[in-house]
């Protein structure tokens, strides 16, 4: 008897969500078709039946954690530089980092910095752009707030929105190649702090408490 449409439609989100978990903790190098199988709890050969090759589970993988990113969120919530300040905060943090579950686009970007592979350096490139414009149209909106506490220019917001993202990119990548906790919290803080210099906030944990 042949499957129905909606067994292979959650047999594809089970695999789907298995590779997500996966690339976005180590990477697309280090994932292999078996491993992703297996976490689904499904044969290896049930994985053609719904994906080409390992580059097509990645590039919907990849589709599937920007919508969950927590900066992709970040569109959805009011102005406020709270909301923004919430997000570098609960980013950097090493909790966040060691839980499974918790797809998201910048994982991805930490994970495959300089790879050669063709399709994963296009949604490398894809992904960084969609998330330097996001900022940078956020952080264009902050400052046109009355009272708003960012200290920055209108001409100065792109190249700050590549240095907030290098920040959060950088601090995970280098804190993922780090054993000693101490030293792998002291780098994301020294990220998280680098990013409110960026934005010109003086006393994060007072801006924090007074921002509408």
């Amino acid at each position: 008897m042949p499957y129905s449409a909606t067994h292979k439609a959650k047999t594809k989100e089970r695999i789907l969500k298995s590779a997500t978990n996966l690339f976005c903790r180590y990477g697309f190098d280090k994932v292999s078709i078996a491993q992703v199988m297996k976490l689904a709890k499904m044969t290896h050969g049930a994985f053609y039946a719904h994906f080409d090759s390992k580059e097509a589970l990645y590039k919907e993988s990849f589709v599937a954690a920007l919508k969950r990113s927590s900066a992709r969120r970040l569109i959805k919530e009011p102005f406020s530089i709270k909301n923004l300040m919430a997000l570098v905060t609960g980013y950097l943090n090493l909790d966040n980092l060691n839980k499974e579950n918790t797809p998201s686009s910048e994982a991805f970007l930490s994970n495959d910095i300089g790879n050669s592979n063709v399709e994963v350096k296009k949604l490398y490139e894809q992904s960084y752009l969609t998330l330097v414009k996001l900022f940078e149209n956020r952080l264009r909106a902050l400052t046109r707030l009355k009272n708003s506490p960012l200290n920055i220019d209108a001409e100065s917001i792109p190249d700050k929105s590549r240095a907030i993202l290098s920040c959060l990119i950088g601090a995970l990548a280098i804190s993922k190649t780090i054993n000693l906790e101490n030293e792998r919290q002291a780098i994301l803080v020294a990220a998280q702090n680098q990013i409110f210099s960026i934005l010109g906030i003086q006393n994060p944990e007072q801006q924090a408490e007074s921002a509408v």
